[in-house]
């Protein structure tokens, strides 16, 4: 049974949790004292049942009312079987809900109809965009405070519509719902008879994983290289594709060629290794690798530069000076790199452009950018090889951003 990994994004308080919660419960895949415990936690604080109470689970989060760092929840249908990523939707916590998105094949936006398009789902719905994540689901919630309004729904429909177009998402579909009522969760609402199209559970079943790693072509980033008795043994992580015995490889960025004498595992000694193995192989000639070579098939190499294009987000107290320099990290890679240009100077709060063509970035600000760096780097499309399309940017041996490659020129 495949297994599909989806984000829930959106403002504070429009319900993520909830949602989560009622589509535990509405598809029994709670335990009775989950449940109880659940119960006595609304009842303790007067109020009715809250599933929110069955994500955060944190005492913090129960005070506060709010989802602090990213939960990951199982649970299957007849048709797949599901980790949902619960985002926090805080400005405080923004690298928690990157951090749990990018995790994802799919997106749910979730916006409460009766408050509208806020700061926080404007923000949320941008990291997505730059994800690039084309599955997007748009949930309004909470139907139940507007009477169940289909003028209402159209109005926020409509709101956020304009909004999504604006930065380039196209979701596949807007679902009324009422999550704490369970309306068009796991079955259809008769208080939302007028909507015609799926209910959020049959919707999720349609959704599509990703290409598996191991059926795209070759990507293996050099971790280490040990000397081992008169052997060279190359270690590291097959992050695509498949390497057999006898492969002919390329080696990047220098273009070497050479052939798999033998991988190698411990104890075992296998004939090939696929997508997310951790080996070590050896090459039948003399060609010497370095940790942050990239391994890859002849014919099916990704792209070399030392010219990036990419979208960052600023993540140091100190902003960033475009003249200074930095050390950029990608998979095993690691050169000296400066940002070039920023063509973008983005407002994260309210994804107004400030500036563009910039001189500097501010702290949780978001920019598009072209990085220059010392040495070429093999790269890809975030959404092809995520190992190659994700970095961060290093200074004074902190991480101070985060960055992915969504074009590869």
């Amino acid at each position: 049974m495949d297994v599909l990994s989806f984000v829930i994004v959106g403002h504070v308080d429009h319900g993520k949790s909830t949602l989560i919660g009622r589509l535990l419960y509405d598809t029994d895949s709670l335990a009775p004292d989950k449940i109880e415990e659940m119960k006595r936690a609304s009842e303790g604080r007067g109020r009715e049942t809250e599933f929110a109470y069955l994500l955060d689970h944190l005492e913090e989060e129960r005070k506060q009312g709010i989802t602090i760092d990213t939960t990951q929840v199982f649970f299957k249908t007849d048709k797949k079987r599901y980790v949902i990523i619960d985002a926090p939707g805080h400005v405080e916590f923004v690298k928690n809900m990157i951090t749990g998105a990018s995790q994802a094949e799919a997106a749910v936006l979730i916006i409460d109809v009766n408050e509208g398009v806020r700061e926080q789902t404007k923000r949320h719905s941008y990291m997505l965009s730059l994800l690039g994540l084309g599955q997007v689901v748009v949930v309004l919630n909470k139907m139940d405070l507007v009477g169940f309004s289909q003028q209402r729904f159209n109005q926020v429909k409509d709101e956020a519509q304009k909004w999504l177009a604006s930065i380039g998402i196209e979701p596949l579909v807007y679902i009324p719902i009422s999550a704490i009522r369970g309306d068009n969760i796991t079955k259809r609402s008769e208080n939302i008879d007028w909507h015609k199209g799926p209910t959020f559970l049959e919707i999720l079943d349609t959704l599509k994983n990703r290409l598996s790693a191991k059926d795209k072509p070759l990507i293996l980033p050099v971790q280490d290289v040990y000397k081992i008795d008169d052997n060279r043994i190359n270690a590291g992580r097959v992050e695509a594709g498949v390497i057999n015995t006898g492969d002919s490889i390329k080696i990047l960025p220098g273009g070497q060629t050479t052939q798999v004498k033998s991988i190698e595992k411990f104890i075992r000694k296998p004939t090939s290794a696929v997508a997310s193995e951790c080996i070590g192989f050896i090459t039948s000639d003399s060609v010497f690798l370095n940790r942050g070579d990239i391994v890859c098939l002849p014919g099916s190499e990704p792209a070399v530069t030392d010219r990036i294009p990419a979208s960052i987000f600023w993540m140091s107290r100190r902003d960033l000076d475009k003249a200074e320099k930095l050390i950029i990290r990608c998979a095993t890679q690691e050169t000296t790199c400066k940002i070039e240009a920023i063509t973008k100077r983005i407002d994260s709060a309210t994804l107004q452009v400030i500036e563009q063509n910039a001189g500097l970035l501010k702290n949780l600000e978001v920019a598009e950018v072209v990085i220059k760096t010392k040495k070429p780097l093999a790269i890809k499309d975030f959404n092809d090889v995520q190992e190659l399309g994700r970095f961060v940017l290093v200074r004074d041996e902190n991480i101070c951003a985060g960055g992915i490659i969504t074009t590869v020129r």
